[in-house]
Parts: C-alpha cells; sequence; structure tokens
C-alpha cells in the first residue's frame, strides 16, 4: 500500500553527508550543563533530555519558533514515555538501548535510570554526594519543588515533588533549558566538572572532536547513535557529518561570510542587515523569529529608582513612536512591552488590551516626566550610569540616552565584556544604578512559570532587586494552578501588575531574523534558540541531527 502523504514530503529526501557552519557571535566558554547560563554553552550539541520536539508535528500547528514548547508538541527522547501515579509522581520510562558515546570514561556503555539520578542530585543538590544546587537561578527556582528522584528498576525514574501539580511539573521537566542536559557520571567522578572541552561526552548524535577558544567548534558525527528520523523512521541519525561552529563577534564580518556561502547558518541579523542581504543574496533563506524587548534596568532597591515616580519618568521620556520609525525603519510595532511576548497568544496582556490610563504612562511626554522627576525631589534631574555588555544596540543606547538628557538624566554609559558583566551585575549585583544586556526582562515567549522568575524575588533577573510582595503572591499563586486556562488567569494578572509597576524601562521589540543558506534543508522555520553558542539553549543535538545537507543544489550554485 502507497504511504499517505505527509506534509514534510514537500521538505524532500534527506542526504547524508557534509558540513554545516553556524556562526557564534560569542566566545564559547561553558561545557557542563550544571553552568547554565544559555548565551555561551554549547554542550547541548552533545548531550540530550528526557524529553524533546514532536519532529512529526506540522508547523501550521505549532512552529517551535517561541522558547517554550508546550507538553502537547513534545515526545519522549531519552525517556521514551512518562506518567502520574499520582498528581506529585513522574515516571518516565528509559528508552531501552541507548549508549554513551564510546569515549573514555563511558566507553559506550548503555544509559540507564541512575544516570538521569545522577544529573537530578547534581542539578538540585538532592543527594549522592551532591549538596549544593545549579547556581543558575532560574533552573533552581523552577527545580526548588522537586523532594527526589530514585529508580524503580533500571529503565525506570521515579521523581516525587512537593506540590500536587502535573501541569506544572510537565512544563519545568519538558523545559528546553540546557540545565536538563544529562552528563556523564563516570566524567564528573574522574575529572570533578566538566570545564575543559575535552571532557564532553554525552549520548548524542556529535562528538566535539576540537575547539579553538576565540575561533571555532568542531563536532563529528557519532558513528553509534542510536537515534532514527521520526520522519523517516528508517534512516539512523544524524545526517549531516560535521558541525562547525565559527566564533565571530563581528556582525560585519560574519555577514560577508555568509554572502560568499562560508557560513550555512546564522541567527539573529537584524531587519535593516536582513534587508541589505535580500538585495545583495536573495537566494539566502530568511525566517523572521520572535524576539525579546530591550530594556533599560534599573535597580529597584536604590534611589532614585526606588521612587516608582522616577521609573514612571523615564518611561515617559522616551519617544517610542519615534524609534521606531528612525531607528527600526518601520520594522517594529511601536509599542511598549510587559512580561510575556504577544508571540505567546493567549498567555498575557498586549498592548492593545491596555486601559487609556496605563498607556498614557508609557506615552511620550517629557513635561509630564519632569514634573513627575521634580515630585520625587528631582526636580533638575539626577546622575547615574549605566553598565552594559557588547552585544547591546549602542546607536539605539545613545538615542535613549538623549531622551534622558532632555529632561535632565545625565545618563553615563560603561561598557564591560560579557563575562564581566555577567559577574559583576547578573551574579554579583555590583551595579548601583541602571543595567542593560542583548537579554531584557520583558517581551519573553519561554515558559510561563519561567518568566514569573524574572521579577520573583531571587528569581532570574535578581539583579534588578525587586522586593514586591503582591508579585511574590501572584508567583504563589501561578505555582498551585493546575491547569492551562488557571495558568492563563494569573499571567495576565501578573502582565498586568509588571506593566503597571514600571519595574524596567521598556523600548521595543525588534524584529530578527535567523538565514541559511538554501542547501541547508529539513528544518520547519524552527530556528531561534537552536544554533549558535549565543541561543542554543538545550536543543542543539535533537535538530542538528535532523538537518541535511543538499549536496546537489551546493555544487549548483558553485560553493
Amino acid at each position: 500500500m502507497e504511504r499517505k502523504k505527509a506534509w514534510w514530503d514537500k521538505l524532500g529526501k534527506p542526504q547524508y553527508g557534509g558540513e554545516l557552519v553556524i556562526r557564534a557571535n560569542r566566545n564559547i566558554v561553558l561545557f557542563d550543563p550544571y553552568i547554565t547560563e544559555p548565551m555561551t554553552n554549547i554542550h547541548s550539541a552533545w548531550l540530550e533530555r528526557l524529553v524533546l520536539d514532536d519532529w512529526t508535528v506540522d508547523p501550521a500547528v505549532f512552529e517551535f519558533k517561541t522558547h517554550w514548547h508546550p507538553s502537547p508538541y513534545v515526545k519522549g527522547h531519552l525517556a521514551e514515555s512518562w506518567e502520574f501515579t499520582d498528581p506529585a509522581t513522574y515516571v518516565a520510562h528509559i528508552r531501552k538501548g541507548v549508549h554513551w558515546q564510546d569515549i573514555p570514561p563511558a566507553n559506550g556503555r548503555e544509559f540507564t535510570a541512575d544516570d538521569v539520578i545522577f544529573h537530578f542530585n547534581r542539578l538540585c543538590g538532592l543527594g549522592g554526594g551532591f549538596a549544593k544546587p545549579n547556581p543558575f537561578p532560574a533552573a533552581m527556582t523552577a527545580f526548588k519543588d522537586l523532594i527526589s528522584v530514585t529508580a524503580r528498576d533500571k529503565y525506570t525514574v521515579v521523581f516525587k515533588w512537593n506540590i500536587a501539580n502535573p501541569w506544572f511539573i510537565s512544563e519545568t521537566l519538558h523545559e528546553i533549558s540546557p540545565s536538563l542536559g544529562l552528563e556523564n557520571p563516570e566524567a564528573i567522578q574522574k575529572w570533578g566538572n566538566l570545564n575543559d572541552w575535552h571532557h564532553a561526552i554525552g549520548t548524542g548524535p556529535y562528538i566535539l572532536q576540537d575547539f579553538v577558544s576565540n575561533s571555532s567548534a568542531t563536532l563529528n558525527k557519532n558513528p553509534n547513535y542510536w537515534g532514527h528520523d521520526e520522519r523517516h523512521p528508517q534512516n539512523k541519525l544524524p545526517y549531516i557529518d560535521t558541525v562547525k561552529y565559527l566564533i565571530i563577534p563581528d556582525d560585519a564580518t560574519a555577514l560577508k561570510a555568509m554572502s560568499a556561502g562560508k557560513i550555512d547558518v546564522i541567527e539573529y541579523i537584524s531587519a535593516g542587515q536582513s534587508q541589505s542581504m535580500r538585495k545583495t543574496n536573495p537566494e539566502i533563506v530568511q525566517i523572521p523569529i520572535p524576539t525579546h524587548t530591550i530594556t533599560i534596568d534599573p535597580r529597584n532597591d536604590v534611589a532614585p529608582f526606588n521612587d516608582i515616580r522616577v521609573r514612571k519618568a523615564m518611561q515617559m521620556a522616551i519617544d517610542l513612536p519615534a524609534i521606531a520609525k528612525s531607528h527600526y525603519r518601520g520594522t517594529v510595532e511601536p509599542y511598549p512591552s510587559t512580561l510575556t511576548s504577544k508571540e505567546v497568544k493567549g498567555w498575557g496582556f498586549p498592548y492593545e488590551e491596555w486601559p487609556q490610563e496605563l498607556k498614557d504612562e508609557y506615552t511620550y511626554n517629557p513635561a509630564a516626566a519632569k514634573k513627575l522627576l521634580a515630585n520625587a525631589g528631582y526636580p533638575s534631574g539626577f546622575k547615574t550610569n549605566i553598565v552594559v555588555e557588547p552585544a547591546i544596540d549602542m546607536d539605539l543606547l545613545r538615542i535613549v540616552q538623549s531622551y534622558f538628557a532632555a529632561v535632565g538624566i545625565d545618563m553615563e554609559i560603561r561598557m564591560m565584556d560579557y563575562p564581566d558583566w555577567v559577574a559583576f551585575v547578573k551574579n554579583g549585583h555590583k551595579h548601583d544604578q541602571l543595567a542593560q544586556s542583548k537579554y531584557g526582562p520583558l517581551g519573553h515567549n519561554s515558559a510561563p512559570l519561567h518568566d514569573l522568575t524574572r521579577f520573583h524575588k531571587g528569581g532570574h533577573t535578581a539583579y534588578l532587586k525587586i522586593n514586591d510582595p503582591v508579585f511574590d503572591a501572584l508567583y504563589a499563586k501561578a505555582m498551585v494552578t493546575t491547569t492551562a486556562d488557571e495558568m492563563k488567569k494569573v499571567m495576565r494578572d501578573a502582565n498586568d501588575y509588571i506593566a503597571r509597576q514600571h519595574y524596567v524601562i521598556s523600548l521595543l521589540q525588534p524584529v530578527a531574523y535567523s538565514v541559511c543558506q538554501p542547501w541547508v534543508k529539513g528544518f520547519n522555520g524552527q530556528f531561534g534558540s537552536i544554533f549558535g553558542a549565543d541561543a542554543g539553549p538545550g536543543m542543539l543535538s535533537f535538530y542538528l541531527a535532523r538537518f541535511w545537507i543538499d549536496q546537489n543544489l551546493k555544487k549548483s550554485l558553485g560553493h
């Protein structure tokens, strides 16, 4: 009987072989899932997770372009299936026949339930010699209610939680966080950590073969990989022989290499760069992807920013429609954001639903801004500084600087290398005024509970120093919701409250594009958290294994 046509047939027949070259815009400095800062890791290229995306889902149903991939669109990976034996107990059934890469000290042994226990004991400090949990706040906020992980037998893992909430538990364990990549216990026992790239061992389709700091990372096909393509079950994975990351911080250099066919994939180019590329290389595939909102992030615990009138004044000092028209060339909507991106439909509080009095607080009004500053005790304005990292849009920041100056706010810009910025601001909280990174806390499309941690005391963006019992009560309410509909109501209320509190100053949510050469095949457009050291939380090995290179097309185009 002839097979019924599937939606993916239009993508062509997969081919084996070739090399995929990806641009990374920062140096790769992390190789251990215990340290889960996503912007500089690559370990998810060889480490795998219990569950991953359902590769057979039609993108017309769900596009997989947001960071949050809800549980209905994921399926078993290292765990073949799962179930709840009671509302607080998640039982994962481990896939048989999965083996670690044939590298000492793992030496290709079978992956079992004990490996899952080891990972979560280490991640959460649950025992087995591990008492200190993962240092990444977002990861530990999500897992703080996990009590224990034990084995019922060699292939069955039991997760016990102190909350009876299957919805929360599923979304936590099914997150795309890089902290959920499962590392090899023997490697940890031998070396103590995986910070040295030579210690990279996983169950995944690629083996880290070489790494040169600030230059490149090379991964070769794992000849003993266990996986098969869900769309083409007869096909053993991976398709591509070699994956190479070229570390190129400078956008112009990277785009020039892309135009010459020397790079296959670049993530997160701007709308302006996209427009230029359409003129010079119309054959290159461009895929619009959701981004977060650019923000100015004050410390909410120190003067003058502990006064909401000051934060409102800073917001009203900025002409967002003018920035949308001039700086972004009309490619973005001229509206501010709250916590949840409009791309996550039904889960937030989009601008078009705001009442007029709230919209007025985000409308350009320098006279009202000066009055608010005077009422707060700053009739002549004040001096401040902002600590930023190199990947930010410096031209945009200078525009904001000029708007602030017009109402009396003298803002000095202080640049730090990204690792120093993380240590000083994100982890150390040593800044005393404003901060900005490429990834602000508004307009996100992560899992709802993950996003709420951005403003929860001690959460993902603790450097904001927010201590608000009202918001923390909303967070506590979210933790006990048991259905998606209940959670949507909490998220709507939380988004409303965040917008009214002006914890951070909202700029705009720019349009970004992932671009790839026309010979890169197999994707649905799921760029935006897959490739690149800058973006790659948790999904690299899955997608890299399933893409292929159309060698004939590449040759016909002269490459």
